[in-house]
């Protein structure tokens, strides 16, 4: 449903509140769909708002496993880029590291997909339970825990002078990396500003790319190629701050050419589909993802560098752990805002992905540099994935999410 908040809100008291309508909210809405529990999103946007953004991402095959039992992967798989090939490589060091799905057992060794067909299949999803009430355009103005229930006051866009209460066993913060709803309940965090931003644009390649993706690390960070379908490409260019806002900056035609240098010879000709736009690049982690009546995921609970497309495949897994934890609580009629239960999803999630930052953070830190002794080592380490093949497939179950406690 998607409609201004009733005047008679105060009267609907849900198990659980999502704020945040965008892809790990979605996620954890559809993963507790089968729950039995009455479910709310709350989104300040419109849902066309919300699938309008024009970014891709690196599907990993734990997220193509969650997605699965969503039921919406037969939506979704024809329109992503599905890889028979990951090929890493540092720099102008001629050997590199091939990836194959032979690797870990799996279809693809990754995938990609465009923001709007992830988006558009969990709303299509959601809206087809009528467990789940949708308020988009809705902001919310205040929040109260209680002992026994959390207390949200909203407020429609179209009638911003009204304010309503809606209350809930729990409310799950998925409100994005700057969550009003952590910074409310004074959740501290831990991490840095990186020196470096990210350029990302969409591109057509010649010839065509195969669904071959790429990684190739330069001293000044490290450089992606995405494969999405239509031979188009989303290039992941990561730089230190200046040089980022200049390469944005250029006119294509120049732009083009400095991206040839890094591409590699797997294209002999580029054509810009999208202007350029950048980012700067942060770590954070949150010290907790519960107080009682509140659980965080995704960027609302932790941050990375973009190496390795990492980020949105730390949070889907998040809101299926958390779903899965929510089940179990609800079968065995346990609050399911008590810290009792939010401290086993916080266990579970928070001690793995604090393993997959650490990893991402010497990743960048190893690679983005040319002292020579880190130079040689990393070669070394590139040259053992090529010949030993545990290596490979260990380094690769890693950065595939097919590691650890499987949600």
């Amino acid at each position: 449903m998607n409609a201004l908040v009733p005047e008679n809100a105060a009267d609907i008291t849900y198990d659980v509140i999502i704020v945040g309508g965008g892809i790990v909210g979605l996620v954890l809405a559809c993963g507790l769909l089968s729950s039995g529990l009455r479910i709310a999103i709350v989104e300040a946007k419109t849902p066309q708002q919300v699938a309008d953004r024009l970014r891709a991402y690196a599907l990993s095959p734990q997220s193509a496993h969650i997605f699965r039992a969503l039921g919406v992967w037969e939506q979704i798989a024809p329109a992503i880029a599905h890889f028979p090939k990951v090929v890493l490589s540092d720099a102008d060091y001629p050997h590199y590291v091939e990836f194959l799905p032979d690797d870990i057992g799996e279809p693809a060794v990754y995938y990609c997909a465009e923001h709007s067909i992830l988006v558009q299949a969990l709303q299509q999803k959601v809206a087809t339970c009528p467990a789940v009430t949708c308020w988009y355009e809705t902001q919310v103005v205040e929040v109260s825990y209680g002992t026994d229930r959390a207390t949200l006051m909203l407020s429609h866009s179209q009638q911003p002078e009204r304010t309503v209460a809606v209350n809930a066993a729990l409310v799950v913060a998925a409100d994005g990396a700057n969550s009003q709803l952590r910074i409310g309940e004074e959740i501290k965090t831990i991490g840095w500003d990186y020196w470096q931003s990210c350029v990302t644009a969409f591109v057509s390649p010649a010839p065509p790319h195969q669904n071959i993706a790429y990684e190739r690390f330069w001293s000044s960070g490290p450089f992606a190629v995405l494969p999405l379908p239509d031979n188009r490409c989303q290039i992941v260019w990561t730089a230190p701050h200046a040089e980022a806002r200049a390469i944005a900056a250029l006119p294509s035609t120049q732009f083009i050419a400095e991206m040839s240098r890094r591409y590699g010879n797997q294209a002999s000709d580029l054509t810009l589909l999208s202007a350029p736009l950048v980012f700067p690049v942060r770590l954070v982690q949150s010290q907790t993802y519960c107080k009682p009546r509140l659980a965080l995921v995704g960027d609302a609970a932790h941050c990375c560098h973009p190496i390795g497309g990492q980020g949105l495949n730390m949070g889907i897994r998040d809101a299926a752990a958390l779903a899965q934890v929510l089940q179990t609580a609800q079968q065995q009629q346990q609050d399911l805002g008590s810290l009792v239960v939010l401290k086993s999803y916080d266990r579970w999630r928070r001690y793995e992905n604090w393993l997959v930052l650490l990893m991402t953070d010497l990743l960048n830190r190893t690679f983005s540099n040319h002292w020579l002794p880190l130079v040689t080592l990393r070669r070394i380490v590139l040259h053992g994935m090529i010949t030993w093949t545990p290596l490979r497939q260990l380094f690769l179950r890693l950065m595939t999410g097919l590691w650890g406690r499987q949600p």
